[in-house]
């Protein structure tokens, strides 16, 4: 046989392999979709599980709640919300990920702490962001920055520049050296030229600890959300410096912003929305997406967020995913920067 029928022999018999691989390939798809979709039809059939990575009475457990009880009325089936903390919300973003089947009969109230902030603070993450399907985001709250009532400084201005002169003076608390805390505090010292490696973090398991060691004076500085803060703050026990937020918060109209107060390029927001394992079926993502896109506009389920002092933030599948990668890569270089990844 010539070479040169053999070459065009050669590329026939990989034109042809090519195309029936293809064919498989589209094949596979289709039966996966279809399955997908059948899969999606009947669903839920069963009581589905709820986790919450954290404590019972935190925002992303008041949230799950608001939402789980919505999403049951609408589907006409139990949604009960289970609470398994530990871990920075690693333990509870494993079971529902990792340990949990992808059939959709058990989802997760996803947060900054157990996604972009888990990968970011350490080399070997127990979970990956690629070990689930991004819903949708839910509410997003603004980061408060809180002293103790009787505290000096008459603003953030001036506590700022308190701060950079004495960083070993500032006491500040955190539920771990890669908690939500803590990667603020981490990009408010690198805005302002102060060295954060001085100041003293003392761990705590969150708002709930923290905000009373703030107001009795064992701590200088908590950083947590408005809605956390919401009722010492009220109570005149604690005093808010500022707000991290584009605008003022509605239910703490007399705090200024960061930004307002000088201190710019602070970009941190807390958030919590719902995941669902690796490999769900798209149909469920969808009918959840959807969902949950109804129920923010809800006038009930905002009211009850209003309650919580919280506002609904929408993002739908493919935006919050977006967000998510953006989030994950800008904490990673912080926290390298500023030596919070374990190894």
């Amino acid at each position: 046989m010539k070479a040169w029928w053999r070459k065009i022999m050669m590329v026939v018999s990989a034109a042809a392999s090519a195309a029936v691989f293809l064919s498989a390939c589209a094949e596979n798809t289709a039966t996966d979709s279809a399955r997908g979709a059948a899969a999606a039809a009947g669903y839920p059939e069963h009581e589905i599980q709820y986790i919450v990575p954290f404590s019972p009475g935190g925002g992303v457990d008041l949230v799950a709640r608001a939402t789980a009880e919505y999403v049951g009325q609408k589907w006409n089936q139990t949604i009960v919300v289970v609470n398994k903390p530990g871990g920075g919300g690693a333990v509870g973003a494993q079971f529902a990920l990792k340990q949990s089947p992808n059939d959709g009969y058990t989802v997760l109230a996803d947060n900054n702490s157990s996604t972009t902030m888990l990968t970011a603070g350490s080399s070997t993450p127990p979970v990956q962001n690629d070990d689930r399907v991004f819903a949708a985001r839910i509410v997003e709250d603004a980061p408060a920055f809180a002293v103790a009532a009787d505290a000096p400084w008459k603003d953030f201005k001036e506590f700022s520049d308190w701060v950079k002169a004495n960083p070993e003076q500032l006491t500040w608390t955190s539920v771990g050296k890669a908690g939500f805390s803590s990667f603020v505090m981490a990009e408010w010292m690198e805005a302002i030229g102060a060295d954060f490696a001085k100041t003293r973090m003392i761990t705590t398991k969150g708002a709930s600890e923290s905000a009373p060691m703030v107001a009795g004076g064992h701590a200088v500085l908590a950083i947590h959300t408005v809605s956390e803060l919401y009722p010492l703050a009220k109570a005149g026990k604690i005093r808010l410096l500022a707000v991290q937020a584009d605008e003022r918060s509605p239910y703490f109209p007399e705090v200024p912003t960061t930004e307002e107060q000088g201190i710019k390029g602070l970009a941190i927001r807390w958030w919590t929305g719902l995941s669902l394992p690796a490999g769900t079926p798209d149909g469920i993502r969808q009918k959840w997406e959807e969902t949950i896109a109804q129920m923010v506009k809800d006038p009930e389920f905002i009211h009850k967020l209003e309650n919580m002092k919280m506002k609904a933030s929408y993002a739908d599948s493919a935006a919050f995913r977006e967000e998510i990668r953006q989030e994950t890569e800008y904490l990673k270089e912080m926290a390298q920067t500023h030596g919070m990844r374990t190894e």
